[in-house]
């Protein structure tokens, strides 16, 4: 057997909230036509991502990878920061 490992899925977004202990919500943000009218619309979702070393704050642009379930939320960890933003 090969020790291939399986596609994982990485995500890129926004950190909108920093809150709790090695976490952050970002907010992905994907282009879809619409079914019926044949528009491009956007669709918004938030994911909660795992971030070891506290390194990320809000406003950057980071990529995050998917892994095994962390907590009920939190399947994703922090892959690198795209750009740094500027926090309000």
């Amino acid at each position: 057997m090969s020790s291939v490992q399986p596609h994982k899925r990485i995500i890129s977004g926004k950190v909108v909230t920093k809150a709790g202990d090695k976490s952050a919500t970002i907010l992905v943000e994907r282009r879809v036509i619409h079914p019926k009218y044949r528009k491009i619309v956007k669709r918004f979702k938030r994911y909660i991502v795992h971030d070891e070393n506290n390194s990320v704050k809000v406003g950057d642009v980071i990529e995050a990878i998917e892994c095994k379930p962390i907590s009920k939320r939190k399947a994703f960890t922090l892959h690198k920061v795209v750009s740094v933003g500027v926090e309000l």
